[in-house]
């Protein structure tokens, strides 16, 4: 039996499931290619070739379809848009009441060829990456042979220096094209990366190192980031020392620094310079793992979420594809770092599987100026932008002047993703930064769903775009609201409840990396049936959702997430403090401030100002500067029941300075004290002013 599956970018026939991809000798080219239809046709015919022949109509056809027919849905889209070593024999094995996950089970595959290898084939001297450096003007351009020759010499040297299929490597970079080399050379030869944010403390980073167990680090001599050096290998020094597991530390050059290079330290680039650039791809099971990201969770230590081969990929792929509604040839500005989910998805994995040119940006938005995003934009001749609100509020204080001074006539959509944005910043980012021409895809999602669940777009040409809020579901993704005092669905519109999803999709996470008890109990146990994404949601009277916030204790700091756990252990492990309790309260720039109320231990006579300057530098250390507490509060006690639980909702309510409605006090153990918090909050509000 002949199965239809695209290799190198092309379609062919191929007669043996079994045949090795770059064997092309023994597919036969079909003539044409998919996508080149009539304007005059429905929308779904043009954009989703595929399903021509189903009679669908509208984008509602389409999304209906992907609910009721998943097998049929997902199946065409995996065996259509990727390229496969062998056809998969089972589209999903699923049972969300276990939390049990598979797709396209038995199917071979590479996600290395199909982001580089496919397209390099096709399109050689097509960029593939465009280094935004720190400093602008200075950007440096990859094309899709040159990144592939550099992913083949990184793969041969991890494999060089006995790295395997299913090792952890902990990547520690800067924004460059080296960086994404180097995940991309741990799915060419089948390891899995864990990337960690290159602002995290060297005790951060070598609790992630011996989680997950990683016998090799990448890193750098620096990094470079608002015209300042981050010294990322003294750090990882720092961090291996408390890491046995580690043998071995490739350092790149990316400043040229003289740093001291240890027994388990070997030079990249004088390594990446012996080695051959062709490789080739190891044939990976579609569930094998693809990579492990850490985020932090509201209770112990961060969570080493794991993500599999095809499912993830295909989901990167089709939510990039639909949501920015990308055209063959644009450039795709995802400013975000690699170290976090977004940049997994929409600056790698996303993009190059299209055979998109991504934007690698390694600098701030405010380096040199408040003009950088649009200056870049201009100059580099940017389609689609993809960035946090964070960003947005800062630029917006800035003043219209360092926007319209630059041609943005490039752009075609605007994305935002991160935290919910703000109805000003929205108006400011459609009306000023998009010339009220470009569609604004305020996007929810997260690192456990592995790509963009809920978006104003796709959706029909003509639907409308509500300010501030993500709107509809994408393809396959059915949110449900559910009730946290009863654990029953909440049926209707104009209802609030927390924010889960019925049915599974290729991108969920699989589980955390060596501990799955803590996967179903924070993702599948709180509502059987069902997976619970830890965020409160509204829908609307019109069906459509809006994202409310957390409903755990984890904090949302510029689209980082912090377990306020995190934070509490580092200040309690301070020898004058007693306890402390953190939670987080509305910040104008950051979308969430951190508060941390403390306890200190009888007859401290430390000064508050030095007591506070120690704790912001132990969090600084032990986590990472955007951990410090924005507000630290020294209190005789907090508000406990008598069974001594912390009453966090008092606590919240005093932070974002709204005494009226603490609501009943009651049943505490000693009511009288958080008179005490609101008289002492009132003191920082007037000392600030």
């Amino acid at each position: 039996m002949q199965t239809l599956l695209p290799s190198l970018g092309n379609v062919f026939y191929r007669t043996s499931l079994k045949t090795p991809l770059q064997n092309a000798s023994k597919f036969v080219r079909i003539a044409g290619s998919f996508g080149r239809f009539s304007s005059a046709v429905p929308i779904t015919t043009t954009e989703f070739p595929e399903f021509a022949r189903d009679g669908l109509k509208s984008h509602e056809d389409l999304y209906r379809m992907s609910l009721e027919k998943p097998d049929y849905f997902w199946g065409t889209l995996a065996r259509s848009r990727l390229s496969w070593f062998e056809d998969f024999g089972v589209v999903k094995d699923c049972d969300m009441s276990k939390g049990h996950i598979k797709w396209f089970l038995d199917g071979k595959i590479n996600a290395s060829v199909n982001c580089v290898d496919r397209h390099a084939a096709d399109h050689p001297d097509r960029i593939a990456l465009i280094w935004e450096k720190d400093e602008p003007g200075t950007q440096e351009n990859v094309t899709y042979k040159e990144l592939l020759q550099l992913v083949c010499k990184m793969a041969n040297l991890l494999e060089s220096y006995n790295v395997k299929r299913g090792d952890r490597v902990a990547i520690y970079l800067p924004q460059s094209p080296v960086a994404v080399a180097a995940m991309l050379a741990c799915t060419r030869i089948g390891a899995i990366h864990s990337v960690v944010f290159a602002g995290f403390s060297a005790e951060a980073l070598a609790g992630r190192i011996t989680d997950a167990q990683a016998e090799t680090v990448i890193t750098a001599d620096q990094g470079l980031r608002g015209g300042k050096s981050i010294e990322l290998k003294q750090v990882v020094d720092e961090a291996v020392s408390n890491c046995p597991c580690v043998r071995q530390v490739f350092v790149y050059q990316r400043t040229g620094a003289d740093v001291p290079m240890g027994k388990l330290d070997i030079s990249l680039d004088k390594e990446l310079s012996n080695q051959l650039d062709t490789h080739t791809p190891a044939i990976l099971d579609s569930e094998d793992y693809l990579f492990m990201l850490y985020t932090s969770g509201s209770t112990g230590k961060p969570k080493g979420i794991a993500h599999t081969q095809a499912g993830y990929l295909l989901y990167a792929y089709l939510t990039t594809k639909c949501v920015y509604d990308y055209k063959e040839g644009e450039v795709f500005g995802c400013v975000a770092d690699i170290g976090w989910i977004t940049g997994h998805s929409y600056v790698v994995y996303g993009p190059l599987s299209n055979g998109a040119t991504s934007v690698l940006f390694e600098s701030t938005p405010v380096y040199p100026d408040p003009g950088r995003y649009w200056e870049m934009v201009e100059r580099l001749q940017v389609n689609h932008l993809y960035l946090a609100p964070t960003a947005l509020r800062l630029l917006l204080k800035s003043g219209d002047s360092w926007v319209t001074k630059y041609d943005r006539s490039s752009l075609r959509k605007l994305g935002c993703v991160g935290e919910p944005l703000n109805r000003e910043a929205w108006e400011w980012y459609y009306n000023v930064v998009g010339e009220r021409r470009c569609d604004i895809c305020d996007t929810w999602w997260q690192t456990e769903t592995g790509g963009i669940a809920i978006t104003p777009r796709p959706s029909a040409p003509d639907a409308e775009i509500r300010p501030a809020m993500p709107m509809r579901p994408f393809f396959g993704i059915e949110p449900v609201l559910m009730d946290p005092q009863k654990g029953t669905e909440l049926k209707g519109n104009d209802v609030k409840g927390a924010l889960c999803i019925r049915r599974p999709w290729p991108g969920m996470a699989r589980t955390i990396y060596g501990d799955h008890q803590r996967f179903l109990d924070t993702y599948y146990n709180p509502y059987p049936g069902v997976y619970f994404s830890g965020d409160g949601a509204y829908r609307t009277v019109d069906g459509y959702y809006q994202i409310t916030g957390r409903m755990d204790d984890v904090l949302n700091v510029s689209g980082h997430r912090l377990g306020t756990a995190e934070i509490e252990d580092v200040i309690d492990d301070h020898d004058l403090t007693a306890e402390s309790a953190v939670v987080g309260f509305p910040h104008e720039i950051k979308g969430e401030g951190i508060y941390a109320f403390v306890v200190l231990k009888d007859d401290v006579t430390l000064e508050e100002d030095k007591m506070k300057s120690e704790l912001k530098s132990m969090v600084k250390k032990r986590l990472s500067s955007f951990a410090q507490p924005d507000v630290i509060m020294f209190t005789p006690g907090l508000p406990k029941t008598r069974s001594g639980k912390i009453m966090r909702r008092i606590l919240r309510k005093i932070a974002a300075n709204k005494p009226d409605e603490l609501g009943d006090t009651s049943t505490l153990f000693d009511p009288s004290i958080v008179d005490t918090l609101v008289e002492k909050h009132q003191e920082i509000v007037d000392n600030d002013k």
